[in-house]
């Protein structure tokens, strides 16, 4: 049995789309695909029109495609200062400008201002290491976001702070965003659309509230029931 397939979706720069699905249905899989980390068996994914192969293609949607991991913290290098981490993805694109102001200026799209280019991993509370890893991510100034479980296990003002972090981003520079999540609510409040996946299909799509309040899916229908109370 295939862990995906028949699948066809499109993430757009300025949109915000949401994945949900149970464990095990092939969220994993596809995301793997979509990064260019595993290629499929059948049919193709396309970055910019053409299909995901070939070293140039690769690092062109490696710079506009960046990836926010589902505990973004802990894939700090302890070693390295922030400005070191921030510096590195600018090398490896081979990026041009000044790196220090770029790195800065991403600092700064996260609300990091000042005080931050020495400092390591555990000089960073949970929040701000946290916000490093998505300015790590946004440094090379992609087009479009993918978060995995982004705020899983966080507690709930510290998932907030980075919802509303991730929704002013999405407004203000028009990022596409394909955020991937067990949870209902962060999904309802962060994004317009949403897909519902289930053994490895795409079983029901639509905006996202009227998939949270009139599911037509078996298996929205259990998503839904399992919030213990959904947003007003």
């Amino acid at each position: 049995m295939a862990a995906v397939e028949d699948v066809d979706i499109a993430v757009l720069e300025g949109e915000s789309l949401g994945l949900v699905g149970p464990s095990g249905s092939g969220k994993s899989t596809l995301l793997s695909l979509l990064l260019g980390t595993e290629r499929p068996d059948r049919g193709e994914v396309l970055f910019n029109g053409a299909p995901l192969v070939g070293r140039q293609q690769l690092r062109e949607a490696r710079q506009a495609v960046q990836f926010i991991p589902q505990d973004p913290a802990s894939s700090l290098d302890p070693r390295r200062t922030v400005e070191h981490q921030l510096r590195e993805p600018l090398r490896r694109f081979g990026i041009e400008g000044d790196h220090k102001s770029l790195v800065q200026d991403a600092l700064e799209q996260v609300g990091l201002v000042t005080g931050y280019l020495g400092r390591r991993a555990h000089e960073l509370s949970g929040g701000q290491a946290q916000r490093v890893a998505m300015a790590r991510a946004l440094v090379t100034r992609p087009r479009i976001l993918l978060a995995d479980e982004a705020v899983s296990g966080l507690d709930l003002p510290l998932r907030n702070q980075v919802l509303d972090l991730l929704k002013q981003l999405h407004a203000r520079d028009g990022l596409g965003l394909l955020f991937i999540s067990h949870d209902l609510t962060a999904i309802h409040q962060l994004c317009q659309r949403a897909l519902v996946f289930d053994h490895g299909r795409v079983v029901e799509e639509g905006p996202t509230s009227e998939l949270f309040y009139r599911p037509a899916h078996p298996t929205t229908q259990e998503l839904v029931d399992a919030i213990p109370l959904l947003p007003a």
